[in-house]
């Protein structure tokens, strides 16, 4: 790349064809879309009569309703499909009495039309969720999990709404007794006579969505998340991370090899030292950097901001604004940008978007204040000389 185009660049703060450096919205955008084409859709397969709080199950992992995800389309009868960018949910009506099908052939066919459908819509896990009040499973439900079990689909056995007790003395939540019961007869279940019954699940769990009262997080749904996520083929566990909206360490867990890919660009992009003025250049790796990250925390940034406010984010937190405050901080550090400081300053912002979109992400801010609050969450002068020490001591 020409320092003639390199200064204009610096000039317009955007990029573009004429500096042959991507905008910054362009950057951000580009990220976005490569990440979302990377991750994909996660698609789980949910079984259960209605009222048995399947709603309420998604809506405390996933953070939407599944009636609300994006568009809901009526396969056929008896199954429906909701999805948006990275979350399907099959939704599969229980069987009911009376219906003049069986449940083992009203399975098959909403198998069958799901086998028909597009790869990035096939299931992944499946949650046969039946309340921890039933006490029993059915000879229906039986059928229905074998029948899931024949076509190759793990399943999870999801007790829901259990009414959890807090010991007052040691504080532990368990299960009233008659659940757990019911819990540990699905492990390891037998008939009247103690034969064997055939019941193919991965995991029978307990969960609550919600918690007493109706209010904070429920209790199970960890654990679901971890199994859940075990059972995910190895090529959508990425998307999985991505739809679930409990485990903050599974997406920084996914966020730090995307900042340390981004920080050993902007090296090499720096390893002939590049004056302050050309600072920019480092931008682009920034901010593409800063739009992968956003779809890990599921925030539709890409869509929900305009080109212009992404641009003018870009000229406020990266590339020469970011070198500037560094050498402002710094005198000593002089006005070129080696290698080194380059790192340094991308891991530092990486970090610190990942900080702002875990507020965004669990709604301690609002997205309409990204701009005014990144301030708070920006690199600090520390920052940048702990990733500064630690790159040099590679």
């Amino acid at each position: 790349m020409s320092r003639s185009g390199d200064r204009k660049n610096v000039r317009g703060d955007a990029g573009g064809p004429e500096s042959g450096t991507p905008g910054y919205a362009e950057a951000f955008l580009q990220g976005s879309a490569s990440a979302r084409d990377a991750y994909g859709r996660f698609n789980l397969g949910i079984v259960g009569n209605t009222g048995v709080g399947k709603s309420s199950l998604v809506n405390a992992v996933f953070g939407r309703d599944h009636a609300k995800v994006g568009k809901g389309l009526p396969v056929t009868r008896g199954v429906h499909y909701y999805h948006d960018a990275s979350l399907g949910i099959w939704d599969f009506e229980g069987f009911e009495i009376g219906s003049a099908q069986s449940p083992r052939d009203m399975l098959r066919e909403n198998l069958a039309t799901i086998a028909r459908r597009p790869a990035e819509e096939q299931i992944a896990v499946v949650w046969y969720c039946v309340s921890a009040q039933a006490d029993r499973l059915t000879e229906h439900d039986l059928t229905m999990i074998r029948e899931l079990d024949a076509s190759g689909l793990p399943v999870i056995l999801v007790l829901t709404k259990v009414a959890w007790t807090r010991n007052p003395v040691t504080g532990k939540h368990r299960a009233p007794r008659d659940v757990e019961e019911f819990r540990d007869w699905c492990e390891n279940p037998v008939d009247a006579d103690g034969v064997p019954v055939d019941l193919p699940v991965q995991r029978v769990l307990l969960t609550a969505a919600q918690g007493k009262d109706g209010k904070g997080v429920g209790f199970g749904l960890s654990e679901l998340v971890a199994e859940t996520l075990s059972l995910a083929p190895d090529n959508e566990k990425d998307a999985f991370r991505v739809a679930q909206r409990l485990s903050l360490p599974m997406k920084r867990q996914m966020a730090r090899p995307v900042i340390l890919t981004a920080s050993a660009a902007s090296a090499t992009a720096a390893a002939a030292p590049i004056p302050f003025a050309d600072a920019a250049v480092l931008a682009p790796i920034q901010m593409t950097m800063m739009g992968r990250i956003s779809v890990i925390y599921d925030l539709e940034l890409a869509t929900m901001l305009s080109a212009s406010t992404l641009a003018q984010l870009g000229t406020q937190i990266t590339g020469r604004a970011l070198a500037r405050s560094f050498i402002k901080l710094i005198p000593a550090a002089g006005n070129v940008i080696n290698g080194s400081i380059a790192f340094a300053l991308t891991a530092a912002t990486g970090e610190a978007w990942v900080r702002l979109c875990e507020a965004l992400h669990t709604g301690k801010i609002d997205q309409s204040e990204l701009g005014q609050v990144w301030r708070d969450f920006s690199p600090t002068v520390v920052n940048v000389v702990a990733n500064l020490v630690k790159e040099r001591g590679r």
